[in-house]
């Protein structure tokens, strides 16, 4: 949930060999980036783009010293909504270490951020992920915590004070705590790679300053198992997750109109889905 602006400038330098063919070198700066169409945007289990279709993509510029900053950003809807552009847009930086033999400590921290929104919805969530890889495997282990922050409190104790527009306790602040694996494998000379993930959401059990929250219950699961192909010759992966959280109908119930698809107090946006993805990478 965001805002993030981002330029960035990135030198190839070209080095002639002895057999008169141009090579380029590696420069002290890489940048990288993606653009993706996914047919529903969910963060940590939960749905930002009202169960429809989101255009997101990111960009990265890293060092060489392991240093980088980057950007990524997407649309929002319904539960996910807060005004202006109704988009979410990720200011991100951090320092990534490799520990060798596969491994690698990632420090750095987010900023998120809705250009064009409304006030108090934007926060910082710093993070720490160490990663390995043996072979075709890889795995990320990762904690992020976000101090006590006005976007984090519980300013509306239900979803009917939300409605009514009548804050609960204005001005409260909280933390919140997210703890998260990932596993992946690719399946040698297919294309395919095999991936999951499960996370644990901790913070407050109310709404914030505009009727969401990170951590809508309090705390729950989140978790996904799903499969990525990328395409020979092309620089394009299409992707297939099923997303699920623990969150029931029955616990989320107070946060109803808002926790629900349209706003219409039916139904849930953390149950069970597919999202199928197509993502261009550079």
């Amino acid at each position: 949930m965001k805002l993030r602006l981002l330029a960035g400038i990135a030198c190839l330098a070209a080095v002639s060999t002895p057999a008169m063919a141009q090579e380029e070198a590696p420069g002290p700066v890489t940048v990288s980036g993606s653009v993706a169409v996914v047919s529903e945007y969910r963060f940590r289990g939960v749905s930002q783009s009202d169960r429809n279709l989101a255009v997101q993509g990111g960009l990265t510029i890293s060092h060489e010293s392991g240093l980088y900053i980057g950007t990524w950003g997407s649309n929002l809807a319904g539960w996910g909504t807060f005004g202006g552009a109704n988009m979410e847009l990720d200011l991100i930086a951090g320092y990534k270490a490799d520990l060798g033999n596969g491994a690698a400590l990632d420090v750095g921290a987010t900023w998120y951020m809705y250009p064009g929104g409304f006030d108090n919805t934007d926060f910082i969530e710093p993070y720490a992920k160490l990663s390995g890889t043996a072979g075709p495997l890889s795995l990320t282990a990762g904690v992020a915590y976000a101090p006590k922050q006005e976007a984090l409190g519980a300013w509306y104790a239900t979803g009917l004070d939300a409605f009514d527009g009548v804050y609960t306790d204005p001005g409260d602040k909280n933390d919140n705590l997210y703890l998260w694996g990932d596993g992946a494998v690719g399946i040698p000379n297919t294309g395919l790679t095999v991936k999951g993930h499960i996370g644990f959401s901790k913070g407050n059990k109310g709404l914030g300053p505009f009727a969401t929250s990170v951590a809508p219950t309090g705390e729950y699961w989140d978790w996904l198992i799903g499969a990525d192909y990328a395409i020979p010759g092309l620089p394009l992966t299409v992707g297939v997750a099923y997303i699920d959280t623990d969150i029931s109908k029955r616990e989320s119930a107070y946060l109803q109109p808002s926790f629900s698809r349209g706003q219409d107090g039916t139904g849930t946006i953390a149950g069970s889905t597919i999202v199928a993805s197509l993502t261009a990478s550079f």
